[in-house]
Parts: structure tokens; C-alpha cells; sequence
């Protein structure tokens, strides 16, 4: 959302020791080893690193049952809204969409 105040209090929450343990946990047993998200004025950028048992699917059913999980997503969905042409993906529970890399740069070549 637009609202600086909002924008605030997502910071607070995501900053360093504030996150909740079970979030943590639910993200380090899905599979992903890093997680980094980026803020541009209202609009959120998520860059994971993640090990060969991760998958999109797999998630989503994990943190789908898990009510802790569950919890958190309500109090964060307050702070976001859905992208552009995103009606299908929040309908069907996606709050992030999935971006192609197409141009890579090469560590050392530039």
C-alpha cells in the first residue's frame, strides 16, 4: 500500500530478530537457505537462495498448513497488494509473482 506509516511498520517487522521463529523455521524446512527482500517506495522485490528440495508447490501446501504461517500471512496481506494483472494468482493464494531472468551477468565478466 501506498502509506508511508504501513510501509514503516512492514520494516519493523521484517527487521533483523523480528521476524517470527515459526516463519523462519516454515522457510528454512521449505528448502530455501536465503531469502532477501527489497523495498522501492510501495513495491516489494524477493531474491531466495535455495536448495534442491525447494519448489513453489511444495510451499504453498507446507505453509498452507500451517497455522502459524496462516497468521502471519493475514497480518502481512494488510501492508501488500496484489501486482498488476494478479487477480488469478491472489484468488488462488500467490502473493508473489514469479520472474524470469533473462539477462544474467556473468560474476567476472563485467
Amino acid at each position: 500500500m501506498d502509506d508511508p506509516e504501513l510501509i514503516e511498520l512492514y520494516k519493523q517487522y521484517h527487521s533483523q530478530g523480528s521476524s517470527w521463529s515459526e516463519i523462519t523455521k516454515s522457510i528454512k524446512d521449505s528448502g530455501i537457505i536465503d531469502m532477501e527482500i527489497y523495498i522501492l517506495a510501495n513495491r516489494l522485490f524477493m531474491i531466495m537462495e535455495v536448495d534442491e528440495s525447494y519448489s513453489s508447490e511444495r510451499k504453498q501446501m507446507m505453509d498452507a498448513a500451517n497455522p502459524k504461517v496462516q497468521e502471519w500471512e493475514k497480518l502481512m496481506w494488510q501492508f501488500q497488494q496484489a501486482p498488476p494483472g494478479a487477480t488469478r494468482m491472489v484468488k488462488n493464494g500467490y502473493r508473489w509473482n514469479r520472474y524470469i531472468n533473462y539477462n544474467k551477468l556473468i560474476k567476472n565478466k563485467y
